[in-house]
């Protein structure tokens, strides 16, 4: 429907703009006034949907795997499997809302250049009035004007996304350079629907985030592998509900404590359970982290261990913008420091 309507308009809008007087200044001057309008509303909208966005990805409950609809190509014959990319909702979110602010920015010094190097004013009266008609077409600009802005963005389908169970036998997976993906369902259905492993388990509970079942993966842990580790990435357990975001998953953490989770255990990026706390923005996992009658983190030195790229997860808290959790970090500390206040913390800034 957008479609027919912006060429509906684009056509009678570029016939006009060609007929318009470039040497009479009243017309240059009323031309520019509207731009310059139109433009600036334009990017005060693209800079308030980068930054809601970008907030809406630090958030776990969009760290979901999603397969998302690659751009339709020409020629392909109808009778051919629909493609989809796999992504992370929470990192394509960031993505085209960077390559949104990108193009539009572009696209303003692009049209002004022309106008100031060159005198052309007809693509100054084509964007005034088609700018409206471009946004709109944008899946973030229409999910915050229409749905509701960027919550539940699981349910919402803001990209036209499938989610892994959705997959089809009709529906080939491919990555970004065409090539196909053999996704875990398509395997487990070889395999008869065998038992999933631990680390499938652990991984499915990661992918639905805050909306998980974590009861199976519950089921499974015992004292001999409650410190698992992923074979591609050495997740544990225990730093999946760090990061989880779920409401079970602070009782899950107390009952790995009784198993002998080890929250000082390492990851591939040299980050332990309270770097995932921190990042994800889980001030609940850090309490408990940190708490000293449950895994005394601060006995233990979660606080102060860096990663590869030398970060703690204090660190990591304040770039995110998880100022809880780095207040509780920082309480946690002061506390040790100087017997239940925070000076020494200051101190050491």
């Amino acid at each position: 429907m957008v479609e027919f309507n912006k060429m509906v308009v684009m056509l009678p809008v570029m016939l006009a703009a060609r007929k318009l007087d470039g040497e009479d200044p009243n017309v240059i001057f009323y031309l520019r006034c509207l731009y310059g309008f139109v433009q600036t509303i334009a990017v005060m909208l693209v800079v308030f949907i980068y930054f809601k966005a970008n907030a809406a990805a630090k958030e776990s409950t969009n760290a979901v795997k999603i397969y998302v609809p690659s751009p339709p190509q020409p020629f392909v014959p109808p009778s051919d499997k629909k493609q989809y990319q796999e992504k992370m909702l929470n990192d394509h979110l960031s993505s085209t809302a960077q390559k949104l602010l990108g193009s539009t920015l572009f696209g303003i010094l692009m049209t002004a250049g022309l106008h100031m190097w060159r005198g052309m004013i007809v693509g100054l009266a084509i964007q005034s009035i088609m700018a409206p008609f471009n946004l709109a077409e944008n899946a973030l600009v229409s999910t915050l004007l229409q749905k509701g802005g960027f919550v539940n963005l699981k349910e919402k389908r803001i990209f036209g996304e499938k989610l892994q169970e959705e997959i089809s036998d009709a529906d080939e997976v491919v990555d970004g350079e065409g090539n196909v993906i053999v996704i875990k369902k398509e395997i487990a259905s070889k395999t008869n629907n065998k038992t999933k492993s631990l680390e499938d388990v652990l991984l499915d509970v990661w992918d639905l985030g805050a909306d998980a079942d974590i009861k199976p993966l519950m089921a499974m842990l015992n004292k001999k592998n409650v410190n698992f580790a992923t074979s591609e990435n050495g997740w544990t357990p225990i730093m999946i509900m760090s990061g989880l975001g779920a409401k079970s998953a602070i009782g899950a953490m107390r009952t790995m404590k009784t198993m002998g989770a080890n929250p000082e255990q390492l990851d591939k990026e040299g980050w332990n359970a309270l770097h995932w706390s921190a990042f994800h923005g889980s001030a609940d996992a850090a309490k408990v982290l940190l708490d000293k009658d449950v895994y005394d983190g601060i006995t233990l030195g979660l606080h102060k261990v860096a990663d590869k790229e030398g970060k703690t997860a204090i660190d990591h808290a304040k770039e995110e913008g998880n100022k809880d959790v780095a207040k509780v970090i920082e309480e946690a500390v002061g506390l040790v420091l100087d017997d239940g206040t925070s000076e020494g913390m200051r101190k050491r800034k």
